[in-house]
């Protein structure tokens, strides 16, 4: 497997993006949803990276700039069939430390709070993660959890 820095311009990755916007709206209302779609990923503040095995997307993940210190945690995302596999830890590790490479002294994210979510929020403990109050522009949510780590 290798971690690749992605422009999002191949089918495979679109493909990998819509089947995760697809999960979230069956298991998120609308109101809840805070995943980016392409053009939301594209945007210059963001940075993706894909994990390929061979040349199938095995797993994504992105860092969004908020400001010079602080940057979140979007669109992790492991393939359904290679879940538990140690690919998002892998991805994970590979974020945190770019993100310090980066400059970024903190990493935030927002996840559900519903069961769906465990395993994502259980992997962010692992690495350090702590619960946290809404940051930038979110609010307070009873379907969100917000998570934080110093870098």
């Amino acid at each position: 497997m290798r971690i690749v820095e992605d422009d999002l311009s191949g089918p495979e990755i679109a493909e990998f993006l819509e089947e995760h916007l697809r999960e979230m709206r069956s298991v998120t209302p609308p109101e809840s949803k805070h995943a980016l779609d392409l053009d939301g990923l594209r945007r210059p503040e963001v940075t993706f990276w894909s994990v390929l095995d061979g040349g199938a997307v095995v797993g994504c993940g992105a860092i969004k700039r908020l400001d010079e210190a602080h940057a979140e945690l979007k669109s992790m995302r492991t393939a359904s069939a290679r879940k538990r596999a140690g690919i998002a830890s892998l991805l994970l590790r590979h974020i945190l430390d770019e993100a310090g490479r980066m400059g970024f002294a903190r990493l935030s994210l927002e996840t559900g709070s519903e069961e769906h979510f465990l395993p994502a929020r259980k992997l962010y403990e692992k690495f350090g993660f702590t619960y946290c109050a809404p940051f930038g522009d979110y609010r307070p949510d009873p379907l969100s959890v917000f998570m934080t780590r110093a870098l």
